[in-house]
């Protein structure tokens, strides 16, 4: 008998005499190859323990992948919800509070098809308050407690109020539809997969684009800043990305995005090659004269410096020294070919080279992309840093920002660097 006053049933092989007794497995009613508790309680918690809780370095790595993941696809996911809520609470709140006054309006706005999700969400509100869950009193009402699909079906039910203010609610609805997928997955901390994350920050920015919370156009800038990058930014000075090779560099920034919009470009370094050799030289006048300021600054190749970086590299004698002339001939006849040639500026400098750094512009951003020489790699092989200088997502104290660390060393090797006739 139980301890319920219920009476088990008796094992297929546990009883005397069966298969058990047979094979000499121990006590009655324990198959074959299971493990004793005849110990008791203490010795099977030591039996079970171990394995299951250990985790290796591949278990570890794949914890830290899906927490990146989702840690991403929530603060798009948060910035969508505040959005609409307050989009949902300026048009409706008007035309149905004045009548139902209070958080009575919402409930109205919900109307028969809602009253069970609006009034789920008011039950959360009150023990939310008993338990001191809000912390914050501008979120004590029931709007704040709807979630993503409940207002959005406020919108599509009143979608002639919301009307007025967006043109295509087809674009809103599928946006909305593709983050469902990610929202399902994120808030019951399921694996996301890198294109379901992309597909929702594609289709966060558009719907913030659409409803107006957004940046502008992303097009606007060479590197658009992202949610993420806008929140946390700060925490790493001004540097956007990291790679550890221009190679993988080019793959996410192209030498046209970086610098196709430009207004104005410095660039100092030994032979300046992501600028010469990848962005073309009829590139460069259309550049300069749609009002880019360029100033370049080689380091001479007549200098002893250039020998001891073949040295470094293990080149042969004067391979680097006609490598740089070459690309200070290129930029020469590019600035010859220009109407106003007082724009586009070619220096030279003799001191020992201790980066490259080419600090782009635009009308109202900058970009950095910035390398540190190392003694037996070439430029194409050394880690790249990429800095954001001026507008959002920069550190408002700028002046502890990389990008004007090196604009200020840019300044001053100009200074004393000496102009190519």
């Amino acid at each position: 008998m139980s301890s319920g006053g219920l009476e088990l049933p008796p094992g297929d092989s546990g009883h005397e005499g069966g298969p058990a007794d047979a094979t000499g497995g121990g006590a009655a009613g324990i198959p074959a190859g299971a493990v004793s508790l005849a110990g008791g309680p203490e010795e099977a918690r030591e039996v079970r323990a171990g394995a299951e809780l250990d985790w290796g370095a591949e278990a570890w790595s794949e914890v830290r992948t899906r927490a990146q993941r989702a840690g991403r696809a929530y603060i798009w996911l948060n910035l969508i919800e505040q959005r609409l809520r307050a989009v949902v609470g300026a048009v409706l709140r008007p035309i149905y509070e004045p009548a139902h006054g209070g958080d009575d309006w919402v409930v109205a706005a919900a109307g028969p098809a809602g009253q069970e999700w609006v009034q789920r969400a008011v039950a959360v509100r009150e023990v939310s308050r008993r338990k001191g869950y809000l912390l914050d009193s501008a979120d004590d009402n029931v709007l704040s407690f709807l979630t993503l699909p409940q207002l959005r079906e406020l919108m599509v039910q009143h979608w002639p109020c919301f009307e007025p203010y967006f043109d295509d609610r087809r674009e809103i609805e599928l946006a909305l539809d593709e983050l469902e997928v990610t929202r399902n997955v994120v808030s019951r901390n399921r694996a996301l997969s890198r294109a379901v994350l992309e597909q929702a920050e594609r289709a966060s920015a558009r719907l913030l684009e659409v409803l107006g919370g957004g940046a502008g156009s992303p097009s606007a800038d060479r590197l658009p800043i992202d949610a993420v990058e806008d929140l946390v930014g700060d925490r790493y000075a001004d540097v956007i990305s990291v790679h550890p090779d221009r190679v993988r560099l080019q793959r996410q920034l192209p030498a046209e995005d970086l610098f196709g919009g430009a207004r104005r470009l410095d660039a100092i370094g030994i032979g300046l090659n992501l600028l010469v050799q990848n962005f073309s030289g009829r590139r460069l006048v259309r550049l300069s004269e749609a009002g880019c300021r360029v100033r370049l600054v080689f380091l001479n190749p007549a200098s002893s410096a250039v020998k001891r970086r073949e040295r470094e590299l293990g080149l042969r004698k004067g391979e680097l020294s006609r490598s740089v002339e070459m690309n200070i001939l290129h930029v020469r006849r590019v600035r010859a070919g220009l109407r106003d040639p007082s724009r586009f500026d070619i220096h030279v400098f003799d001191e020992t080279p201790r980066f490259t750094a080419y600090l782009v512009e635009g009308e109202s951003s900058g970009i950095a992309v910035v390398q540190s020489y190392l003694r037996r790699a070439r430029g194409m092989e050394a880690p790249v840093l990429v800095l954001r200088g001026g507008g959002r997502g920069v550190p408002k104290d700028s002046e502890h920002g990389l990008f004007t660390t090196y604009r200020e060393e840019f300044e001053s090797v100009w200074e004393d660097s000496r102009p190519v006739s």
